[in-house]
């Protein structure tokens, strides 16, 4: 397996992993647009970005997973002035389980450390357990949770 910086000629493919994220999350939004093609994500943007890493993996040639590394600034009352963020997380069905997401985060580390940033942080639908337990595995740990009301379903 071969972790490298996305180019300009992965773009379809990753357009086409961008729409599958949606496809899987979806379900486990109510606040999503559920009748149209969204998009989350200004990937070409993000690969001729500075301050985002957008990375691709390989295996035997074919990209079978993306990520990417995105360095955000924070408010003032925080002890770091820039923290690290991950997200664009896709592995193709085939390749689930064989640690390419694992390899995808490690890369990412290495090139925030380069950075100097020492924070990470992403977000993961709670309804989405076997995500949870691959960012887990890598390190991470729950810290806040975000909670959401619709006023129109309020009794």
């Amino acid at each position: 397996m071969t972790i490298r910086a996305a180019t300009i000629e992965d773009l379809p493919i990753l357009l086409d992993f961008e729409q599958k994220i949606i496809e899987a999350e979806r379900p486990m939004d109510p606040t999503l647009i559920q009748d149209k093609k969204i998009s989350y994500y200004s990937v070409k943007d993000y690969i001729l970005s500075d301050h985002t890493e957008v990375v691709v993996a390989e295996i035997e040639g074919e990209i079978v997973g993306s990520g990417y590394g995105q360095i955000r600034d924070r408010k003032n009352f925080f002890k770091q002035k820039q923290l690290g963020y991950i997200g664009f997380m896709y592995v193709k069905d085939e390749h689930r389980g064989k640690g390419v997401s694992q390899e995808i985060i490690k890369y990412l580390y290495d090139w925030f450390a380069s950075k100097n940033l020492e924070e990470i942080r992403l977000t993961v639908y709670d309804q989405n357990p076997r995500a949870i337990r691959a960012y887990e595995k890598v390190g991470f740990k729950k810290h806040l949770i975000e909670m959401r009301i619709n006023l129109n379903d309020i009794d």
